[in-house]
């Protein structure tokens, strides 16, 4: 199996910055943790994104996760929930600092899952809703087809992850958007008409990051689908 570096590093409201470094398994989400290189002097022991910052608020994203080829999604987990979604980036591609009001509890992760090439067809769409619910809904589509995407966590469709809540920022990262009908993902509704859509946005292009565009309710039958020409 392959690996890569993915690094990332936030700024504090204590005025701190901190350097995330960790070597990770392409295809296996992982954890990347505080790096102990980031002074003369040796830094902070590797240790958890909570663990380091507990009760400490991350107010600037200085660099978004970034790994050499791809990450397909990045996330702070929280007792095995997603807690928050991260932009992405590739290492080939400047990074734009965002700001960002999270605050850390002890045994907050920050999980990544990485491609080992760029121009993997793994594709991520993140959501935030108006209940505050965070969720990432992935899928690697093989050839032409309607690709459904589901909960990275629990398998479930946008629909039964989401229902009843509605979509106030998304996010969809993806290197395949000239093979997607419309280049986004789709929202379907229970009649399967598209109610909602995101731009697919690629990473070794552009920094992935949110917008408040294509956003909509979400009721149970929904589905949220890239549909692909090859």
């Amino acid at each position: 199996m392959t690996t890569q570096a993915v690094s990332a590093q936030f700024g504090l409201n204590t005025g701190e910055q901190v350097n995330m470094l960790t070597t990770v398994t392409d295809g296996t989400e992982s954890e990347v943790l505080t790096s102990g290189v980031v002074s003369a002097a040796g830094g902070v022991s590797a240790q958890s994104l909570g663990t380091f910052a507990d009760g400490k608020v991350i107010t600037q994203i200085i660099q978004p996760p970034a790994a050499a080829t791809k990450i397909v999604y990045a996330y702070i987990s929280r007792r095995g929930e997603i807690a928050k979604v991260l932009p992405v980036v590739s290492g080939i591609v400047v990074s734009q600092p965002l700001p960002c009001a999270f605050r850390l509890q002890a045994g907050d992760t920050l999980r990544v899952l990485t491609a080992a090439s760029n121009t993997s067809r793994a594709a991520a769409y993140n959501v935030v809703t108006n209940a505050g619910v965070q969720a990432i809904f992935s899928v690697t589509p093989t050839g032409a087809a309607t690709n459904q995407l589901t909960h990275i966590l629990t398998g479930q469709t946008i629909g039964e992850s989401l229902n009843g809540q509605i979509i106030a920022s998304h996010f969809f990262n993806s290197t395949d958007g000239a093979k997607y009908r419309g280049g986004s993902a789709l929202i379907l509704s229970d009649r399967g008409l598209p109610v909602g859509a995101c731009i697919a946005v690629s990473q070794t292009s552009l920094q992935v990051s949110a917008n408040m565009m294509g956003l909509c309710p979400i009721a149970l039958n929904f589905q949220a689908v890239c549909i692909t020409t090859s």
